[in-house]
């Protein structure tokens, strides 16, 4: 999603950047592992089929993809490369046209203010009792569950009191140009 193809969110623990080619290496690698692939419900990729995923979700208008990075490593060292600090990714898919507030989610950061999304979805393989839990401790409800595709889908509202308190339990984060920041020592 161009959206956010220049925001940078720097929290006190993580740092969010957007999804780049520099990063389909490390992600690459990640993604070769049988338990990632189950947990996430993917399917192996060769690394040019991730380099044109990752320029897919990049020009897609319904994805918003970040990577998170350690903001502790990452902020040690000058020259320390964001993919040497990559711990993850967060994914927002506006996967509703017709709901404009409605977004699938992978992990809850991001999306709350710039998006404007008030209800987040989160289908989880059956079998994924990490998330699962996740999920659950977050507060959101079981909509469905899909026998076909294996899966639990989770909904959480935002109602105007929990938006708030979210915002200020994130109220550290510190939205900056994402590649004026990344040039600047750090």
């Amino acid at each position: 999603m161009r959206l956010n193809q220049n925001i940078l969110l720097l929290g006190k623990k993580v740092v969010l950047v957007p999804y780049t080619s520099e990063h389909v290496p490390r992600y690459h690698e990640w993604m070769k592992s049988e338990e990632l692939q189950r947990l996430t419900a993917s399917e192996p990729l060769t690394l040019e089929q991730e380099y044109a995923m990752q320029h897919s979700w990049r020009e897609d208008a319904d994805k918003c993809t970040f990577i998170v990075l350690d903001a502790e490593k990452w902020q040690a060292q000058t020259g320390t490369t964001e993919e040497s600090c990559m711990v993850g990714d967060v994914n927002l898919f506006l996967t509703d046209p017709g709901d404009p507030s409605l977004g699938e989610i992978e992990v809850m950061i991001a999306g709350v203010t710039r998006l404007g999304l008030t209800k987040f979805e989160a289908k989880i393989g059956q079998g994924n009792e990490p998330s699962i839990r996740m999920f659950q401790k977050l507060h959101f409800e079981q909509l469905a569950v899909s026998t076909v595709f294996q899966e639990v889908t989770f909904r959480l509202v935002m109602s105007e009191p929990e938006r708030q308190w979210l915002l200020q339990q994130t109220s550290h984060v510190e939205e900056k140009p994402y590649r004026d920041w990344w040039l600047e020592p750090h």
